[in-house]
């Protein structure tokens, strides 16, 4: 099929190849505007734009696509359809109509739970059993769609970085495979019931708050790792966990008891295994406490 494709973060860049290496014809790949970055904060392109480049194809990264110079110019690449994967922009009606057969999304929950912008994050941090991959036939409503064809995972003690690798590998699977006879999966509008909206993730989610169960606590550092990376601060410096335990236990919370950086939480206690130091590499508990003293009696507020 004549494709255009649209996606944005890494999360789509498997996706985008899956179509390639299937045959496809990808007139054009979509992407957000290349953004400043790194030390230098020179101008970055997206990994979905950097992989097309790689590949020869042509790239467009519009900031908006409500202008009629750009609605007209996505309109005449002809396509069949689009592939939407992560893109990150509201799509308007007249770009959701130019495809022949429309655009489809591979959205990374089992919706209608987490419709919205970061399913795998508020997945995990509301505690479910599992979570998976939708394809979904777009239209103007907010992840709304009806849906072709869809799979389950468990989500286990995966963080949100280990489940969004296995989510694209089984989103572009379940895309290529559509792909290759639409018409063999019709589309079933979504159940009314047990819709919930995954918000956007804010930065300041990611400071922990230890007033929190441990359980809760966990949680959170899976769903933030790698980023933004679940931190606390103490001594003036932040301190990420990227991983860690949540065993029964009674303590104030924010409180370090023993010698192993435990700390006390609402109900029940966190035990750190991997942190970083800002600037510095990933290191055990054990490690940070050779050279970081954070001694028994320390209150992380």
């Amino acid at each position: 099929m004549r494709i255009i494709f649209m996606g944005t973060p890494e999360f789509s860049v498997p996706i985008l190849q899956a179509l390639v290496d299937a045959g496809h014809d990808v007139a054009a790949v979509y992407s957000q505007p290349p953004r400043r970055a790194g030390r230098g904060k020179a101008l970055t392109p997206s990994p979905v734009q950097a992989r097309a480049e790689t590949l020869g194809l042509t790239v467009r990264t519009p900031i908006s696509l409500r202008d009629a110079e750009a609605q007209a110019e996505f309109s005449g690449f002809g396509a069949d359809i689009a592939v939407v994967a992560a893109y990150g922009l509201i799509l308007p009606r007249a770009v959701l109509d130019a495809p022949r057969r429309g655009c489809l999304n591979v959205h990374a929950s089992l919706l209608p739970r987490w419709r919205g912008a970061a399913p795998i994050q508020r997945a995990i941090l509301a505690g479910d059993d599992e979570t998976g991959v939708c394809i979904m036939q777009m239209e103007a409503g907010l992840d709304t769609g009806p849906v072709l064809l869809r799979e389950a995972t468990a989500i286990d003690a995966r963080t949100a970085g280990e489940l969004t690798d296995e989510l694209s590998a089984m989103g572009a699977r379940l895309m290529v495979k559509a792909l290759a006879d639409l018409n063999a999966y019709p589309a079933e509008p979504q159940p009314d019931d047990g819709v919930t909206y995954a918000a956007k993730i804010d930065k300041a989610e990611a400071r922990i708050d230890f007033t929190r169960s441990a359980i809760e606590v966990e949680r959170q550092i899976r769903a933030f790792n790698p980023v933004p990376g679940a931190f606390f601060e103490v001594a003036g410096e932040r301190i990420r966990i990227l991983e860690a335990v949540a065993k029964p236990g009674s303590a104030q919370p924010g409180l370090v008891i023993g010698d192993s950086l435990e700390i006390g939480c609402a109900d029940g206690v966190l035990v750190p295994v991997q942190v970083q130091r800002a600037g510095r590499g990933v290191m055990t508990s054990v490690e940070l406490l050779r050279g970081f003293s954070v001694p028994a009696g320390t209150v992380l507020t």
